[in-house]
C-alpha cells in the first residue's frame, strides 16, 4: 500500500527531531532558521541565546571556530556560509560545544531551496573516529619503532659476534703463541696479564651480543633462545630458572616470539632485582586458543595498587604495550611476601608462524 504524502511528511519531520547527529538550517542570509534537538544539545546554552537573538550578522560564527581548508587546519577564509552558491557536500568543521570543548564534525552544507536560498548544515560527530584513528596510528608508529630496534640490535649482535668477538679471538690465539717463545719472565707474565684481559673482554663481548639479541631466537626459535638465556641467568646470577616447555619445539611469527621473549627477559630481570628469589619458574605452552607463557617467583611480591612499584613501573609499562600490540594480554598478580605470577597470553591465530 502507498504511502501518503501526510504519513511521508510525519516520518520525515520524526527524522529531523529524533536524529542523534546536529541539523541547521539557514536563510539566505546565514541566520538560523531551525535547529533540531540535537544540534541544540551540543551548543553552549550562552551562545545558544545569542544565535537565536540573532546578535551578530552571521550568528552562526559564534559557535563555529573554522573549518579545514587545502591549508588550514581550522579556517575562516573563505568560509563556506559566505559560499551562497558553492556546495560543500563534505568537509571538516569545528565548533565549540557545551560538554566537549571544540571538536570537529564532519559536514555537509547544501542549498535545498534556491528560490529562497535556505541551506541545510548536517554535522557528524568525529571525536571517537579520530580517537580511533590516532590509536591504529599510534600503534603502527609503536610496532614499527619496536621492529626498527629489534632489527638494529640484530644487526649490532651479529656484527659483535662475527666482526669484534672474532678479532678479540685471533688476537688471543696469536698472543698464546707468544706465550712459548724464548722470551723473558717479565715479558711472559705481561703476556699472560694481556690474555686475561682480552678473555675477559671476549666473554663480555660474547653476552652484549647475546643480550642485544640472541641468534638462536632467530634460528631455532623460542625454546632454544630460552635455555640458552636461563644458563646465562643461573651463570650470572646464581638464580635457578625451572623451565617447563610444552611446544615441541614450534616455530611462531618472528614478532610473537620476540614479545615472549623480551617479556620473560623483563620478568626475570625484576625477579633478579626485586623479588629476592634464588629459583623462577618459567611455563611456556599452547592451548587451542592462545599461545602462553607463565613466569612466576615466591619472592617478595609488591603493591599492585601502587602506580609505581619498586623499580619496575617502566618495566611492567613496556611489557603490557608490548603485549597489547600483537593482541595479547597480560595479567600480573602480586601479593608483599607471597610472590609474583605473570601471565602472557597471545592468540594462536596471532601467533602461528605464516610460512608464506
Amino acid at each position: 500500500m502507498p504511502i501518503s504524502s501526510q504519513m511521508i511528511m510525519t516520518l520525515m519531520d520524526s527524522l529531523y527531531r529524533n536524529n542523534i547527529e546536529p541539523i541547521f538550517f539557514f536563510d539566505a542570509k546565514g541566520a538560523i532558521i531551525d535547529m533540531n534537538p540535537a544540534a541544540e544539545n551540543i551548543l553552549d546554552p550562552s551562545e545558544l541565546a545569542s544565535m537565536q537573538r540573532n546578535e551578530e550578522h552571521s550568528p552562526f560564527c559564534i559557535t563555529c571556530r573554522g573549518y579545514t581548508s587545502d591549508n588550514e587546519l581550522m579556517s575562516c577564509i573563505n568560509c563556506f556560509m559566505s559560499h551562497t552558491q558553492a556546495e560543500f557536500s563534505s568537509f571538516q568543521v569545528y565548533l565549540n560545544t557545551k560538554d566537549k570543548g571544540v571538536i570537529p564534525f564532519s559536514a555537509s552544507f547544501q542549498t535545498i531551496d534556491k528560490e529562497t536560498g535556505t541551506r541545510v548544515l548536517m554535522l557528524r560527530d568525529l571525536t571517537s573516529q579520530l580517537v580511533t584513528q590516532e590509536s591504529m596510528y599510534r600503534n603502527t608508529m609503536m610496532k614499527n619503532t619496536i621492529k626498527a630496534q629489534e632489527d638494529e640490535r640484530k644487526r649490532i649482535s651479529r656484527e659483535l659476534h662475527d666482526s669484534v668477538a672474532q678479532e678479540l679471538l685471533s688476537s688471543l690465539v696469536e698472543l698464546r703463541v707468544l706465550k712459548y717463545l724464548n722470551v723473558s719472565e717479565d715479558v711472559l707474565q705481561k703476556l699472560e696479564q694481556t690474555e686475561g684481559s682480552l678473555t675477559r673482554l671476549l666473554d663480555q663481548i660474547r653476552n652484549m651480543s647475546v643480550e642485544l639479541r640472541p641468534s638462536s631466537l632467530d634460528d631455532l626459535g623460542l625454546e632454544a633462545a630460552f635455555r640458552s638465556h636461563f644458563k646465562w641467568i643461573e651463570k650470572n646470577y646464581g638464580v635457578i630458572v625451572k623451565f617447563t616447555p610444552k611446544l615441541n619445539g614450534t616455530r611462531y611469527n618472528n614478532e610473537i616470539e620476540t614479545v615472549f621473549y623480551r617479556i620473560c627477559q623483563e620478568s626475570l630481570l625484576n625477579a633478579i632485582k626485586y623479588a629476592d628469589v634464588d629459583e623462577v619458574e618459567v611455563t611456556l605452552f599452547e592451548t587451542e586458543e592462545y599461545l602462553e607463557m607463565i613466569v612466576e617467583d615466591k619472592g617478595e611480591g609488591f603493591n599492585l595498587s601502587l602506580r609505581d612499584p619498586k623499580g619496575t613501573g617502566l618495566g611492567l609499562y613496556g611489557m603490557r604495550e608490548r603485549a597489547e600490540l600483537v593482541n595479547g594480554n597480560l595479567s600480573i598478580t602480586s601479593q608483599i611476601g607471597s610472590g609474583t605470577k605473570i601471565h602472557l597470553q597471545i592468540p594462536t591465530n596471532v601467533a602461528r608462524y605464516d610460512k608464506n
